[in-house]
């Protein structure tokens, strides 16, 4: 049986009986029999902006660390300290707060996170250009023929990147590796964090069946709960069902079920599909109706979604703005532009007037500012705008303060509207 050295990334031969890698003496060993065969893998980042922050902020080291907005908001994400005492992430923040009191709450930087995921990013394609990245801190990779490329198995590649991106970035990452992405991803989540899971196709329906119906993609609480009363909580009472009467049951999910509980998934890693919108938003403390409020919040949400455009190189054409009621009834109102951009000045110029026209639904509790219709960056604001003479000074402007921040840092400059 193949054994790896998640340490020292190499394929190491056991004595029997041994539990330590000959060659560095780690305990941290991955044994498998199909483990050079396999060459589909996710890899995620374990609570990844906790552990950004961690790691630039060495005191909160041993303290659960929250990520997230206000008491109104939720959390980000949370560091493993602040999950043993129940927090999870997209949890309300004052439900947070009273599972762990003593929590330090650290607000989003989205820009860094965006730096440190383009870092990741750039390490991926050394290994391969078929990449499918489902958000910053986690992607799809398909390693097929690589192995002649860089004389290592995909595995041992795998196990290389996990452990530069610990050295080299302070960031801990784990790694599923399959023959499909829907079990790559479920092997993933096996062993955080600092995990590398394997499931070969020998097992697979051995280990699916003992799962519960949840590790299916898309089968949330009230899917669960649907399939709970039908008698359905088990992978393994999926596949005593006849593929037909799921269909009838449950529709396109009805057939979706039959196929991933016998492991079949022939979608393939595509960095076409990664992404298809780029959004923030904020939960605000208090409902409100400022109008002036409202825009120094979209400033800076439009700011944000900017940054994220800028580092991953792209632009997009339909700007979006979403708000919640106090009734937590949603709208959303849209607008397409007649070219990408990936500015801040353009996206609020744009979502304002959306906002305006929402305001006789105010109070809000929620607003979002995304962009949608994606293009490379090159292709954005190309073209000047000859209704209005002053674009171009504005657009070389934002550029210039661009240059400013990457060299100061975020704060070194500021638009009065986002101090309101």
């Amino acid at each position: 049986m193949d054994t790896l050295c998640r340490d020292c990334c190499t394929l190491v031969d056991l004595a029997p009986g041994a539990r330590r890698c000959p060659a560095c003496r780690s305990p941290r060993l991955t044994s498998h029999p199909e483990l050079t065969q396999l060459s589909i893998a996710h890899i995620d980042c374990d609570a990844f902006y906790a552990t950004v922050e961690k790691r630039d902020d060495p005191a909160l080291r041993d303290k659960p660390v929250i990520v997230g907005g206000g008491k109104r908001g939720v959390v980000s994400t949370c560091c493993y300290i602040a999950r043993i005492r129940g927090v999870r992430s997209a949890m309300p923040m004052f439900k947070a707060l009273q599972l762990c009191p003593e929590a330090v709450v650290v607000k989003p930087r989205g820009a860094v996170y965006v730096e440190v995921s383009g870092r990741i990013r750039r390490m991926m394609e050394e290994l391969t250009p078929v990449i499918e990245p489902l958000s910053l801190d986690e992607a799809f990779l398909d390693l097929t023929g690589t192995a002649r490329l860089h004389h290592a198995p995909p595995a041992v590649l795998m196990a290389r990147l996990a452990r530069r991106v610990e050295v080299e970035l302070g960031i801990t990452a784990s790694v599923g590796l399959s023959h499909n992405k829907f079990l790559a991803k479920i092997a993933s989540d096996r062993d955080k964090p600092r995990g590398f899971t394997v499931i070969g196709r020998a097992e697979t329906g051995a280990f699916l069946a003992a799962q519960p119906v949840g590790v299916i993609w898309g089968v949330g609480h009230v899917t669960r709960e649907k399939l709970a009363n039908d008698g359905i909580r088990t992978i393994a009472d999926l596949l005593g069902r006849d593929r037909k009467a799921l269909a009838a049951r449950y529709g396109q999910m009805g057939d979706r079920l039959w196929r991933l509980a016998r492991g079949q998934d022939s979608r393939p890693v595509s960095s076409r599909n990664a992404v298809k919108g780029l959004s923030n938003e904020t939960t605000f403390h208090e409902d409100t109706s400022d109008p002036e409020l409202l825009d120094g919040h979209l400033w800076r949400l439009a700011d944000k979604v900017s940054s994220r455009l800028k580092a991953k190189d792209i632009a997009g054409r339909v700007v979006t703005v979403k708000l919640k009621r106090a009734d937590h009834r949603l709208l959303t109102r849209r607008h397409a532009l007649d070219q990408p951009t990936q500015l801040a000045g353009v996206i609020h110029a744009t979502a304002a007037p959306l906002l305006r026209r929402s305001l006789a639904e105010a109070p809000f509790r929620l607003l979002g500012v995304g962009l949608s219709d994606l293009v490379p960056g090159h292709l954005a604001d190309r073209e000047a705008d000859l209704l209005d003479p002053t674009a171009r000074s504005r657009t070389e402007a934002e550029r210039a303060t661009d240059r400013i921040r990457a060299r100061f840092g975020e704060d070194s400059i500021l638009k009065g509207r986002a101090l309101r």
